[in-house]
């Protein structure tokens, strides 16, 4: 009998929740606030957090209904299942691609704000890749101790982000937050897509619900996790339009990290907040990092199985870099993750979900 709650190789439901918030806290809540005050007016961008959040949580859950359909069996597997294997291939390369796409696009967002707000001097390729040696460094080891990072570094991300809008709270303004709805229906929803478009994370339930102790509670574990973050915009951009107005909201372009410059403990224990919470928020990118390089490596040898695990980090890490480093300042890189959104909702959210339909009409299981 083991002893060890954590010994196992299999994921808990309540681990796979922290997992699911983990991966879609990212660069995104640092600059959804902005995209939405640009749609909506005044305090109104928290009904678009809503409704965009209940989309992806709709999504999601349905992702969680394809996974535990075929509870032992890998994405290449049962899309194999679902459509042929020609195009289990063409699939699961795709989702490679969005894969490495998604890996470049965080390690140069933390390369970005950390030269911004922290390392001034130090250039932006040397801080990528310092961050992207640590992301190969920890995908090479266990799978299983890589996730269950999750498990400790989301309780401390959560606090300190609470921490940072309690102590803003004393400089809300209510003028800021008036008039209440007054945006029309189709600036609401204007906003919620880009909410949408900014919460990636959920279709890791198609890779990870193989490794849970009980696959069917997959659906439910998408729900949960993406509760945590739909609460967590909600309540940042509500702190955010109160304290700066939606007016200074759009022209800032990290608006968290400014609200977290603003902050001043008592007692003068903490001189530089933003620094705390830009230190909290790359544990965040981290294991965000982390979790689509692990996908990228499962996905491609899925496909090519002569492969080892070491060798496609040693052959993907130069590819990550020179994407990541493909954008030649802030706006492209801007531009960078628009179009890599757009194509995620393609890869992630409207494949699978046709794949859903079809297993379904044809009445496709675990046991076929």
């Amino acid at each position: 009998m083991n002893n060890v709650p954590y010994a196992d190789q299999k994921i808990r439901t309540r681990e796979m929740v922290i997992i699911i918030a983990n991966a879609v806290i990212g660069v995104g809540i640092l600059t959804f606030p902005r995209s939405i005050a640009k749609e909506t007016d005044a305090f109104d961008g928290w009904i678009s957090v809503l409704i965009g959040g209940a989309a992806v949580c709709l999504i999601g859950w349905l992702l969680g209904k394809l996974a535990s359909r075929f509870p032992t069996r890998t994405y290449f597997d049962y899309v194999a299942l679902i459509v042929g294997r020609p195009f289990a291939y063409l699939l699961t390369l795709l989702f490679g691609v969005y894969s490495i796409l998604m890996v470049s696009f965080e390690v140069r967002a933390v390369g970005n704000i950390a030269k911004q707000y922290l390392f001034t001097n130090t250039p932006v390729e040397m801080i990528t890749l310092a961050f992207l040696l640590i992301v190969q460094y920890a995908v090479a080891g266990s799978r299983m101790a890589l996730l269950r990072l999750n498990l400790i570094f989301l309780p401390i991300v959560l606090l300190v982000i609470l921490m940072v809008q309690m102590y803003t709270l004393r400089f809300l303004e209510w003028e800021n937050v008036r008039p209440f709805f007054s945006s029309d229906w189709m600036t609401l929803l204007k906003g919620a897509k880009g909410v949408t478009l900014s919460m990636s994370g959920p279709e890791i339930v198609l890779f990870y619900t193989l490794l849970m102790k009980r696959p069917q509670d997959a659906p439910k574990s998408v729900i949960l996790g993406l509760a945590i973050p739909v609460l967590l915009y909600m309540t940042i951009y509500m702190v955010i339009i109160g304290v700066f107005s939606a007016a200074v909201a759009r022209n800032l372009t990290f608006p968290t990290i400014e609200l977290a410059k603003g902050v001043e403990v008592p007692g003068g224990f903490i001189e530089r907040v933003e620094s705390l919470f830009f230190t909290i928020w790359i544990m965040t990118i981290f294991n965000t990092s982390t979790i689509w390089f692990d996908l990228t490596i499962t996905t491609l040898r899925s496909v090519f199985t002569r492969f080892s695990k070491f060798t496609w980090i040693l052959m993907i890490s130069p590819i990550v870099y020179l994407i990541a480093m493909s954008p030649q300042n802030q706006n492209e890189f801007f531009a960078f993750g628009d179009r890599l959104s757009y194509f995620g909702v393609v890869i992630a959210y409207v494949i699978p979900l046709l794949l859903l339909a079809i297993a379904k009409l044809r009445g496709v299981k675990e046991s076929d």
